[in-house]
Parts: structure tokens; C-alpha cells; sequence
């Protein structure tokens, strides 16, 4: 299968720009979504016909200086420029190794239980690798073995804890797109996006648009079914000696009622688990 990636990229920032953001003056109906190729080319200061072989993918060597102009043109900021320069082979990027199955570190592993806040690992898929009780209290989906995109998209449960659910999923598909940088044709990429594709419409609707957005430290509002409407914080912080993966913390602000419902929320995980150790040593639930 032809790949071109680099095209399917302009294609779709093209028809996310509008014409007067661009200073381009509309008169009549419009039939092109965003910009038409001769605008952009216009734009970027490069011929039509270069730019309709970028985008048909018979050039896939444009210099640094065109793809710059090409950033500029779409309005993109410095990482989704990054990652137009990595999809065009124009800047050097970090050999990577298959995403697959890691080990998380042993000391990882130790915070994990300690911490005493909902906390879990995540690798560059967003398959989580490791979480914590209170991380699967707080939400089913945080669970060693789930995919966090799958569940968001896939499990209607999981969404209904995220009133802005719509910005989560925006903010994860293009947090994605910056964690896998230009492995696109990984085959655990490609499994999990053609599997996303065909079960939901949303995904299809937003990696169509190849918005590119680190998904760091933010704000989060969640509801939970036993303490309710939660003003949480997400803090995302690289392990070192991985493979990119990430160890991610919720916090409160001290005081607040969302701390005080984290709290609740650590005591029903304190109490299930040893509820859990009392049916291991008796051999199971009485009847």
C-alpha cells in the first residue's frame, strides 16, 4: 500500500485553514473546504504544480525552507512543525523501538503503591503497563492491560465520567499523533487506529484532522458514580531508561472538596482490597 503520509498531512491542515485567516479575501461560494492548493502555494511562496506533488506524494523531499513556509502558511505551532518536518525525513528524530510490551521499573512500580494518589503507566500507545487501586477506583478504564484511547472511544461508561468528554477525546487523538511521532505504520498503531476507525465515528472525524498537541500537565474534570463531580489536576511525567513511557498522577487542589473526595475514594479502595485478602485467606466469599 502506497504511504503518504506527508500529503494526507497537508491535505487535511489545508482544510482546516479558513481563507480570511489566511488574508485571503472570499467573494461567491466557496466549493473547497479551507484553502484551495493555489492559495497555499501562493502562500508559501512555491509553485502550484511542487505543491500539488507534495500532496500527491511524487515529491517527498521539500527542503526545510518549504516546509517552514508550509508551517506558517497552516498556522502551525512548534510541535506540529516538528512532526511536519519528521514526516517529511527533513530533521533527524530519535530511533525508536517497536512499541511493545515493557517492563516498568521496579521503583515505579514501588511509587505506584505509596503515593497515595490515583496514579497509573502509560507507553507510547496509551496502553497502560501499570496503576494503582486508587487510579482503577477513580476510573475502571486505568487498569494494566486497557488502552485509554479504546476505552475513551469505545466504552460509553469510561466517557460518561468526563462531562467535557469531547475535549478529552480531541485532546488524546492529537496527544497521540505527537506520541508516536511519525511510527504511524507501526503494526500496534495501524491495529488500534483501523480497530477505532471502524467502531467509532468520532475517531474517524478527529485523526482526520492530524492535529498534533502533547497531552501534558491540564486540568480535568471528571464525575464519579460514589463522590460525584471531581476538579482534579493531571500531571504527566516522563520515567527514565524507557521507552517513553509516562507516569501519570491526579491530584486535588489541599482542602478542596475534590481532595476530600479523593480521600473517599482511597478508603473505598483500601476497603475493597482487604476485603479481596479476606476472601484469598478463607477461600473465597461465604455463601
Amino acid at each position: 500500500m502506497d504511504d503518504n503520509t506527508l500529503g494526507e498531512y497537508l491535505r487535511a491542515r489545508r482544510a482546516l485553514v479558513r481563507p480570511e485567516d489566511a488574508g485571503i479575501r472570499v467573494t461567491g461560494v466557496r466549493r473547497t473546504p479551507g484553502l484551495r492548493r493555489e492559495e497555499v502555494a501562493t502562500l508559501a511562496g512555491i509553485s502550484a504544480d511542487y505543491y500539488l506533488r507534495l500532496e500527491q506524494g511524487r515529491d517527498r523531499n521539500p527542503s526545510v525552507q518549504v516546509l517552514d513556509a508550509l508551517a506558517r502558511v497552516f498556522g502551525l505551532d512548534g510541535v506540529a512543525r516538528d512532526y511536519l518536518h519528521g514526516l517529511a525525513g527533513a530533521s533527524p528524530a530519535p530511533r525508536r523501538r517497536a512499541i511493545r510490551a515493557e517492563r516498568v521499573p521496579t521503583g515505579t512500580l514501588q511509587l505506584l503503591d505509596v503515593i497515595g494518589l490515583p496514579a497509573f503507566v502509560e507507553d507510547r500507545a496509551f496502553d497502560v503497563l501499570a496503576a494503582n487501586a486508587l487510579a482503577t477506583e477513580l476510573a475502571p478504564g486505568l487498569r494494566a492491560g486497557e488502552n485509554r484511547l479504546r476505552t475513551m472511544f469505545l466504552d460509553d461508561a469510561e466517557t460518561a465520567r468526563y462531562p467535557d468528554w469531547q475535549d478529552q477525546m480531541a485532546g488524546m487523538v492529537a496527544a497521540f499523533r505527537a506520541s508516536i511521532g511519525t511510527d504511524v505504520q507501526e503494526p500496534a498503531v495501524t491495529a488500534l487506529v483501523g480497530e477505532l476507525s471502524l467502531g467509532s465515528e468520532d475517531f474517524r472525524r478527529l485523526w482526520a484532522r492530524h492535529d498534533v498537541r502533547p497531552l501534558s500537565g491540564a486540568a480535568v474534570r471528571m464525575w464519579h458514580p460514589e463522590v460525584g463531580a471531581l476538579e482534579l489536576r493531571r500531571e504527566k511525567l516522563g520515567i527514565g531508561g524507557t521507552d517513553g513511557q509516562l507516569l501519570v498522577v491526579h491530584h486535588a487542589e489541599p482542602g478542596s472538596a475534590s481532595a476530600q473526595g479523593l480521600a473517599v475514594l482511597a478508603s473505598l479502595a483500601a476497603s475493597r482490597a482487604a476485603s479481596g485478602f479476606e476472601e484469598l485467606a478463607t477461600g473465597g466469599p461465604e455463601d
